[in-house]
């Protein structure tokens, strides 16, 4: 949603981390970096963070490109940071333990940005402040049309197989709606229709059940399985994304 970080995805020559060139590869990578980031050991995540610096070395606008970005920009590594944690908040207020949204939750949470380049004092020092920011950023962002589309693609799954599209690109879709605050889809021009907002609700309801009795590696799934691939990765001497 924000341009420079949008622009920068749009826009990658890193055809290896290109989500609609190589979905299974870029999905697996992206799964991995929150692993990393929420789970791993301080070693793993230096390890990665080489690697990822490796692509996103490439990452960057050039004369044709309607507005600058730098994928070693600490700001903007701040504000996708920043949509991490706060989707973590949103699971736990849907499907986890409320209670756990604390203000020490919260300062760990810099671990998502400055598992990167982020420098951990760019990030907000109290949740107050996070709120703060969180909401001028919001109030600022502009979508555009080349940048609404490509998002509206990746809502629909258009990136995968015919076949995974055709099964889960319209529940895709209506998670997504369900999930977004009102300002973003505002933003995005879309609404959440009566039908997907009762199965939103419904959903929600069940899975929120269902993941309270699920023991501790199923409930961590997939970023377990992640972890442990990036482990065997190194272990062989293979590249890590």
């Amino acid at each position: 949603a924000l341009p420079a970080v949008g622009y920068g995805v749009y826009e990658s020559k890193v055809d290896s981390g290109n989500l609609f060139k190589n979905p299974t590869k870029r999905t697996r990578t992206t799964l991995t970096y929150l692993a990393v980031a929420a789970m791993g050991s301080p070693e793993i995540r230096k390890a990665y963070r080489h690697a990822v610096n490796k692509s996103h070395a490439y990452v960057r606008s050039d004369a044709n490109s309607p507005v600058k970005y730098n994928a070693f920009d600490p700001k903007l590594q701040l504000w996708v940071a920043a949509c991490l944690y706060r989707g973590w908040e949103d699971m736990q207020r849907i499907y986890g333990d409320p209670a756990k949204i604390t203000e020490k939750a919260y300062q760990q949470g810099a671990v998502m940005g400055t598992t990167l380049q982020m420098p951990r004092d760019l990030w907000p020092a109290t949740r107050a402040d996070f709120e703060e920011y969180w909401q001028q950023t919001v109030d600022e962002l502009e979508i555009d049309d080349t940048i609404r589309e490509h998002l509206l693609k990746i809502v629909r799954m258009d990136f995968t197989y015919p076949v995974v599209r055709l099964l889960f690109g319209r529940y895709s879709e209506t998670m997504t709606i369900g999930f977004l605050p009102e300002q973003f889809r505002t933003k995005m021009r879309i609404e959440q229709t009566p039908l997907q907002r009762r199965f939103f609700t419904a959903h929600n309801a069940v899975a929120r059940r269902v993941i309270r009795f699920l023991p501790k590696p199923l409930r961590e799934f997939p970023f377990n399985v992640m972890l442990a691939d990036l482990e065997w990765r190194r272990r062989t001497g293979r590249p890590l994304i």
